[in-house]
């Protein structure tokens, strides 16, 4: 028997390793720095830049490791990216991969029984809870690094807080939204996140965006930034549909009937109330594209 977990070692590792070894040491860092973000020794690091290390020609072909490993070089190499974000980005990659893409068909080269298996249980079935779980702790870490990578992210910080949230797939519920626990919030001056993505721990905007998908929108993703007619009117301006909801009704009948007025909008805001704080809200696809939209607002 042969496990897919074999061609991950036999074939992706050396392969990865290599090219983001090189990645690295063209961005003018170390054999020594290099082996320490790696975690592998400096002979390791010797011998995959000097290319004394087989590769998998496939692998190197592949257009989605090539972006993989130059975005992981320039967050490492920048100290924007930690060893163990990229290694959360790799695992979510290689599960990819795995599950239906080119190391489930290089396992089926290995094993051509596979490919011919017509039995109910897929072994590379792509539809995994895990894996959609894993990606979107990924996309919203993604996020918040365009956050704290913004300069002046924290002036659209609300007096409540901001929260970066993205919803699984078939996610219906609080416990299917990822976000950050305790909320993004403004400490002199600079947005500080407390604590790394977990699932369950949005109230707010996670019911706003489980509002909104309920009634219509395919948004996977919000995050909320304070209230001024300015902020809105430059969302519109950039091409963002808007539409403002009541802030006294409950938040699913708020959302509901401003978006059947206008089912497009991928900006919902209210303007206050009684003891409710103004709030705009940026939907998207995923978390790190509301970010982006968020940091054309400075």
């Amino acid at each position: 028997m042969r496990f897919i977990e074999e061609v991950v070692v036999e074939e992706f590792l050396p392969t990865f390793r290599s090219l983001l070894a090189e990645a690295l040491r063209e961005r003018d860092l170390t054999q020594s720095e290099v082996a320490e973000l790696l975690g592998i020794s400096q002979s390791a690091v010797s011998k995959y830049v000097h290319g004394n290390v087989d590769r998998n020609e496939a692998l190197l072909d592949h257009r989605g490791l090539a972006e993989l490993v130059e975005r992981l070089a320039d967050g490492l190499a920048a100290g924007e990216t930690s060893s163990v974000q990229a290694l959360v980005e790799t695992e979510v990659f290689i599960r990819e991969l795995e599950r239906g893409g080119l190391l489930a068909q290089l396992h089926e080269q290995r094993v051509p029984e596979l490919a011919e298996y017509e039995g109910e249980f897929a072994v590379h079935d792509p539809d995994s809870t895990l894996r959609a779980a894993e990606q979107a702790l990924s996309s919203v870490r993604r996020g918040l690094q365009v956050l704290e990578n913004t300069s002046g992210f924290a002036t659209l910080i609300p007096a409540v807080g901001s929260n970066l949230v993205e919803v699984l797939p078939e996610g219906d519920s609080i416990e299917d939204v990822a976000a950050v626990p305790g909320r993004i919030l403004d400490v002199k001056g600079r947005a500080t996140i407390p604590a790394d993505p977990e699932f369950g721990v949005s109230e707010h905007v996670a019911s706003v965006l489980l509002a909104a998908r309920a009634a219509g929108s395919d948004a996977r993703a919000a995050l909320n930034v304070r209230y001024d007619e300015s902020i809105v009117t430059a969302l519109s301006d950039a091409g963002y549909t808007t539409a403002e909801f009541d802030a006294e009704a409950s938040v699913e009948t708020g959302v509901a009937e401003a978006l059947a007025e206008t089912p497009d909008a991928d900006v919902l805001y209210q303007t206050g109330g009684m003891g409710v704080e103004p709030v705009v809200y940026v939907l998207g696809p995923d978390a790190g594209t509301v970010a982006e939209r968020a940091r054309e607002l400075l």
